[in-house]
């Protein structure tokens, strides 16, 4: 049975301004250029503005968010438009309207995270490697049958250039995909000559496959060639467990004889998977959103707004709209229609001008806050002077939300007199020394990975040495959280750095 009845609830919803004002606030530099242009092809009403509408690309130490509203130099004509359109004695573009027709961008609402979304890094295009395979291929004199299978074996590399397949499964996609009936002896045959292509390595079936291939193709043989081949092919396992005493006992050689050997496969590559646009994604720098500089002693910190245009509302829209007010009332259903997509592209050219505005604005004072907070580390550039810091206390201090303060450290880089780093590097938690002062985790991290680039590599320390010295150093780190600490900074255990 029906019931009516009234019920109150308290809902909050992100308006469609605050979720575009997140978006942007999340992309990083290119992101942003690409998403400016894309937004000037979709609104005619959005343009670069000329040159005397210009805006420095910097914001000085100086700006506040009241400066920004409030100065006088920066009203513009296009201001001195807006006023016009909206004086009390003038012409009002919503005199026209229906009230029941309320534009669409007023309607259109997307309160999905801007965690959701994905954005890919712009790289500059190459040919693939199963393309460079391919092409070595089609070059050589090989029969239908042979080059079908070697086009399946090239089209099933991953992106590191290993066949992870089973050749059965090979045999398995030939007959149901090309209607060919192979055996396993011309699978093993199609994938020598596959192997047997540029870069050496390629198409291994695991790691020790990898390097025994770069080995037997290698040029210029040695004495230390040949032994590394033998060690790869015979001692795989004690060689990647570096059980050096193993190798030199069962090999019969000597310990002069296995460094060199060793340096011969350290030079090979594990990973020969090709790509040109690898290579050129490699050579690509970090665009940094931030530019912090040492001058005289005095930091000073800039918005990176090189690739980022200045924008305006195009002035033919407002001729329009006068245009319409000379004629006042007298206007048909056409010109009605007209005039409520003028007003629609011209409020969201605002709405997207203003939402830059915010963006550089909060990526500034929050980047600026952070740069107070790091003050010595900035300075100095010794990582052991950066204080323990929290999304929380950067969230106090500008007055924002937590969240917001996490968007811009997740994605943002700042180019530093000692480097260009991602801006949540600098958060870290705290611990207590033995003077009971706190301390960094990076400062701890820093310790650590000094103290393990000057052991001796052919007795490495182990973790609970390290504790051992950390503690005499004053801090009190248990072995498990040095155990997470090197594992963060990539350093393997200690059986797996010793060298000869």
């Amino acid at each position: 049975m029906l019931h009516q009845r009234q019920q109150q609830r308290l809902l909050q919803k992100l308006s469609p301004q605050q979720v575009l004002v997140m978006r942007l606030l999340q992309q990083p530099v290119l992101s942003l250029e690409q998403r400016i242009k894309q937004e000037m092809e979709d609104n005619p009403a959005l343009e670069e503005a000329s040159d005397s509408e210009e805006i420095s690309d910097e914001i000085s130490d100086e700006t506040t968010p009241e400066s920004v509203d409030s100065d006088e130099d920066s009203f513009s004509e296009e201001d001195e438009d807006r006023s016009e359109l909206k004086s009390d004695n003038e012409f009002s573009y919503e005199d026209y309207l229906d009230p029941d027709d309320i534009p669409d961008y007023k309607l259109y609402s997307n309160n999905r995270s801007a965690d959701d979304e994905a954005w890919e890094t712009p790289v500059v295009s190459g040919i693939s490697s199963q393309e460079y395979l391919l092409a070595q291929m089609g070059v050589q004199k090989i029969p239908d049958k042979e080059f079908v299978i070697a086009s399946t074996i090239i089209g099933n590399l991953d992106e590191t250039g290993y066949l992870s397949r089973e050749i059965h499964a090979l045999i398995n996609d030939l007959a149901f995909n090309q209607n060919l009936d192979v055996t396993e002896e011309e699978v093993l045959e199609a994938l020598k000559l596959v192997q047997g292509f540029d870069p050496p390595g390629i198409a291994a079936r695991s790691l020790q496959e990898c390097l025994l291939l770069q080995l037997i193709h290698k040029p210029d043989r040695t004495y230390a060639t040949d032994l590394a081949e033998v060690i790869v092919r015979y001692y795989f396992d004690e060689f990647s467990k570096k059980h050096y005493d193993k190798i030199l006992q069962k090999a019969h050689i000597t310990e002069e004889e296995l460094k060199e050997a060793i340096e011969e496969i350290t030079k090979l590559n594990p990973k020969p998977g090709f790509t040109i646009s690898e290579e050129a994604r490699s050579s690509q720098y970090v665009v940094p959103d931030f530019l912090v500089t040492l001058n005289d002693g005095e930091l000073e910190l800039t918005l990176n707004s090189r690739n980022t245009p200045e924008l305006s509302v195009n002035r033919e829209y407002f001729d329009m709209l006068r245009e319409f007010n000379h004629r006042k009332k007298k206007i048909s259903n056409s010109e009605k229609a007209a005039l409520t997509f003028v007003k629609q592209k011209i409020d969201a050219a605002r709405g997207f001008i203003d939402a830059i505005k915010q963006r550089q604005e909060t990526l500034y004072f929050t980047m600026k806050a952070i740069l107070d907070y790091q003050q010595e580390y900035f300075q100095t550039g010794d990582e052991t002077r950066l204080k323990p810091m929290i999304l929380k206390d950067i969230s106090n201090k500008v007055g924002l939300d937590i969240s917001t303060v996490s968007r811009v450290a997740n994605s943002k880089y700042v180019q530093t007199p000692f480097g260009t780093f991602l801006l949540k590097s600098f958060f870290s938690e705290s611990l207590q020394n033995s003077m009971g002062e706190e301390v960094s985790t990076r400062e701890i991290k820093k310790i650590l990975f000094d103290i393990i680039e000057s052991e001796n590599k052919s007795v490495p320390l182990t973790d609970e040495e390290l504790e051992e010295m950390l503690q005499k150093k004053g801090y009190s780190v248990a072995r498990r959280t040095i155990a997470k600490y090197r594992k963060q900074l990539r350093i393997p255990v200690a059986r797996l750095r010793k060298e000869l």
